[in-house]
């Protein structure tokens, strides 16, 4: 992981063509705002391994980890643009993570990493939830993918998990991942698994049904039939 311009603009580049808004993307909040609805899947994610991805790259950190990948244990990689984009939030983005000013709610792999940027889509969350409530009317899952959520998100995990030479990813490019399959098996990515751990991703709640219709996750009524019962309400 270096400086180099050129392949941190190829991180740019591979990040923003994961957005599929069209016209210009909506910014990026941070978890704060997330959670200030969705306050159990919060607490949980703040256990994981994601919510931490920024103190892997400080000096000794994963120092035997960094051998492994040829990095050096102990420079200090949360400057680093070839590495911050994937061990934060919405980096290179409107509203995004920035080394040089980072904010506290962008730092690690946070909500907004793979849902998308939520400026607009928040908004329909609070306005939809408001109006379930009142009257029990339910509001098209359609407008939130128009709005920037992104309710599938496998392509958002691959662009860091499988982002390395010779990956099965047709869309792997420069600055690539040092931390492959071959510098250690338990870099290898499978996202039905990863998806269903609640150690990489963040515990499942029971969703109040704000949501209708289509696209759905393949794997949402398998996540909702085990669910618990949220501290707050939560919308879906």
């Amino acid at each position: 992981m270096t400086l180099d311009p050129l392949r941190a603009l190829a991180a740019l580049v591979l990040l923003g063509g994961l957005v599929a808004a069209a016209g210009a993307e909506p910014n990026y909040e941070g978890r704060k705002k997330c959670g200030s609805c969705h306050r159990s899947q919060l607490e949980s994610w703040e256990k994981t391994a994601h919510a931490m991805a920024m103190d892997s790259l400080a000096p000794q950190a994963r120092a035997e980890a960094k051998k492994k990948a040829g990095l050096d244990p102990a420079k200090d990689y949360r400057q680093d643009p070839d590495c911050v984009g994937c061990h934060s939030t919405g980096f290179g983005h409107e509203g995004g993570f920035e080394p040089k000013d980072p904010s506290k709610y962008l730092v690690g792999v946070g909500c907004e990493s793979c849902h998308g940027p939520g400026a607009e889509y928040r908004l329909l969350h609070r306005k939809a939830g408001q109006a379930f409530e009142k009257n029990g009317r339910t509001m098209a899952r359609q407008q939130l993918v128009e709005a920037g959520q992104d309710l599938q998100f496998q392509e958002r995990c691959n662009a860091c998990h499988l982002n390395y030479a010779g990956s099965p990813w047709a869309k792997a490019s420069k600055p690539y991942t040092p931390f492959t399959p071959k510098v250690d098996p338990k870099y290898a990515f499978d996202f039905a698994k990863a998806v269903r751990s609640d150690k990489a991703m963040h515990a499942h709640f029971k969703l109040d049904g704000v949501f209708s219709g289509p696209p759905l996750p393949s794997f949402r009524d398998e996540f909702q039939s085990g669910a618990k019962p949220a501290a707050r309400g939560s919308e879906d």
